[in-house]
């Protein structure tokens, strides 16, 4: 099973379905999922992250698409909503980077606060 975009004009998605797998039927379902609706149509994978398949596959435009994702066609990329205004956009990944790493430290939890653009502890989980 596949799954497949729609795209409004803004190329922003609208809707995620699961579909018929590139080719069966001898049938280019992106092209023809596009026709039916009257709506552009990608192929979007599932287990792609950052322009890699977990299972090793293929990565269908860098990452799985979700709904308000925007389909950038000049990366042939899918690229969620921008988390916060000072993170950057990892032009290989097509994913949106902090201006500095998580810390990793055993048994401790942190959350982005833009405010001060760091990392803070979560104390109370």
């Amino acid at each position: 099973m596949a799954h497949y975009a729609f795209l409004d004009s803004n190329n922003l998605v609208t809707e995620v379905i699961v579909g018929k797998n590139e080719g069966e039927d001898g049938i280019d379902w992106e092209q023809w999922y596009g026709e039916f609706r009257g709506q552009m149509c990608k192929r979007t994978s599932y287990n792609t992250y950052g322009g890699v398949h977990s299972n090793g596959g293929i990565p269908y435009r860098k990452n799985y698409a979700g709904m308000g994702y925007t389909y950038d066609a000049g990366r042939d990329a899918f690229i969620a909503p921008k988390p916060f205004a000072s993170w950057g956009l990892n032009e290989t990944s097509c994913t949106w980077q902090p201006p500095t790493p998580m810390p990793v430290e055993a048994g401790k939890s942190f959350r982005w606060d833009e405010a001060t653009t760091s990392w803070v502890e979560v104390t109370n989980v």
